[in-house]
């Protein structure tokens, strides 16, 4: 079960998470012990944030080994807002259903040459499900003057 702290509620989190378009950046130990930061497109499902990368990407062979992350999302425009925490990740071999998913939630549409080279039929996917432990979200919008939230990036 989740833990959510912060300035909002878990409704108010799970909006900014199904509203806001900027990649999630995720934290993993290497085999060495030493830090590894990857960015990838996230989308969030029913308490679980699912995103793809190639089956043969570094973060999927460290992730193998220690499934322990930790994670932030977070607008790179004022009002600074967003969430960060901990979880675990579960890796299914199958991430071509959460690719398709993520380029039509980052692109827009299937159409383009960088849509088409992402879902090549000889690209291996894999998905990353991150269950979240603790979630922390903040929200400047009050202290930086903002009258309203941007929706995406």
């Amino acid at each position: 079960m989740t833990e959510f702290r912060g300035a909002w509620t878990e409704e108010e989190t799970d909006a900014f998470l199904q509203e806001t378009t900027v990649p999630i950046r995720i934290a993993t130990h290497r085999p060495d012990g030493s830090l590894w930061l990857v960015t990838l497109w996230y989308r969030y499902r029913d308490g679980v944030l699912e995103c793809a990368t190639q089956a043969n990407a570094d973060v999927v062979r460290f992730l193998r080994t220690d499934p322990e992350i930790a994670f932030d999302i977070s607008t790179n425009r004022i009002p600074y807002r967003g969430i960060r925490g901990n979880g675990t990740v579960e890796i299914d071999d199958d991430g071509r259903p959460v690719l398709r998913d993520l380029v039509e939630r980052y692109l827009d549409d299937t159409d383009s040459s960088l849509a088409e080279w992402l879902l090549d039929e000889d690209r291996e996917e894999v998905a990353l499900r991150i269950e979240p432990r603790e979630i922390y979200s903040w929200d400047y919008s009050e202290r930086m003057g903002a009258g309203s939230s941007e929706k995406s990036e």
